[in-house]
C-alpha cells in the first residue's frame, strides 16, 4: 500500500474521493471502534500548520466553512481522540445552512464500474428519486460493509429514507456527515485508513482517486 505524499507545508496530502465509493466514514450505528489516543506526527503537524493550511485540510474532511475554522482556531490538540471530539461538538453545532454548505461538496456512494449494468441502472434511479424528495444527494457510512455489500446497503438505505420527512432525513443526514467526517479525520492524521476497514477498501483508499480533497 502506497502512502500519502507530503504538501508544501509539511502536511499529508488529502486522499481523493471518487465517484463510485463514498469517503470512508468513521462508523456505524451500533459499532464503535477504538481510536489511538496516543500522539502521533500527523497531529503534530496538524497543530503546527499555518491556519490557512489547517482550514483548508478541514474543509477537505467536511465542508463548511465555520466548522473548519472553530476546529483550526482550537489547536494545539493533546490527541486524536481530543480533535475528534470537537469535530463531533462543532458539528452539533452547525446551523442548517452550514450543514447544507457541506452537503453540496458530498458525491453520492456509487458502485465499482465492474459491477452490472443493472446494477447501476437500479442505483441511479433509487438516487434520482432520492435527490428528487429531498433536494440534496445521499451520503452513507459503509465503513463495516464490504464493497461487495454497498450494492444492497445503499439500496436498502434509499429506500428506508425515501420514508422519512424532512426533519427527520435532516437529522439522519447530519449524522452520517458527522461520521464521515470523524473518518476522514482519522486519515488526516494517522495517514492510513482506518484498521477496522475491509483489506479491499484500505487497499482502495491510497491507490484510486477521489474527487473531492480529503487530507
Amino acid at each position: 500500500m502506497s502512502r500519502p505524499s507530503e504538501s508544501p507545508a509539511g502536511l499529508p496530502e488529502p486522499p481523493r474521493q471518487r465517484r463510485g465509493r463514498p469517503a470512508a466514514p468513521a462508523r456505524t450505528r451500533g459499532r464503535t471502534p477504538a481510536v489511538v489516543s496516543d500522539r502521533t506526527p500527523g497531529l503534530d503537524r496538524f497543530n503546527s500548520a499555518s491556519t490557512a493550511a489547517a482550514e483548508d485540510a478541514l474543509l477537505g474532511c467536511f465542508a463548511s466553512v465555520r466548522w473548519a475554522q472553530r476546529l483550526a482556531a482550537h489547536r494545539p490538540y493533546p490527541a486524536l481522540d481530543a480533535l475528534l471530539a470537537a469535530a463531533d461538538e462543532a458539528a452539533y453545532d452547525l446551523a442548517p445552512e452550514d450543514l447544507g454548505e457541506a452537503l453540496a461538496a458530498e458525491v453520492s456512494p456509487g458502485l465499482h464500474r465492474t459491477a452490472p449494468h443493472s446494477a447501476h441502472l437500479a442505483l441511479s434511479a433509487a438516487h434520482a428519486a432520492y435527490e428528487c424528495r429531498f433536494g440534496h444527494v445521499f451520503v452513507m457510512c459503509l465503513d463495516s460493509f464490504r464493497p461487495s455489500e454497498h450494492p444492497d446497503q445503499v439500496l436498502a438505505g434509499i429506500r428506508t429514507r425515501l420514508g422519512h420527512d424532512r426533519d427527520e432525513e435532516r437529522a439522519v443526514t447530519a449524522d452520517e456527515m458527522r461520521r464521515l467526517a470523524r473518518g476522514r479525520i482519522i486519515e488526516l492524521v494517522t495517514g492510513t485508513v482506518r484498521a477496522d476497514e475491509p483489506t479491499e477498501i484500505r487497499a482502495e483508499a491510497w491507490t484510486e482517486g477521489r474527487t473531492e480533497g480529503r487530507f
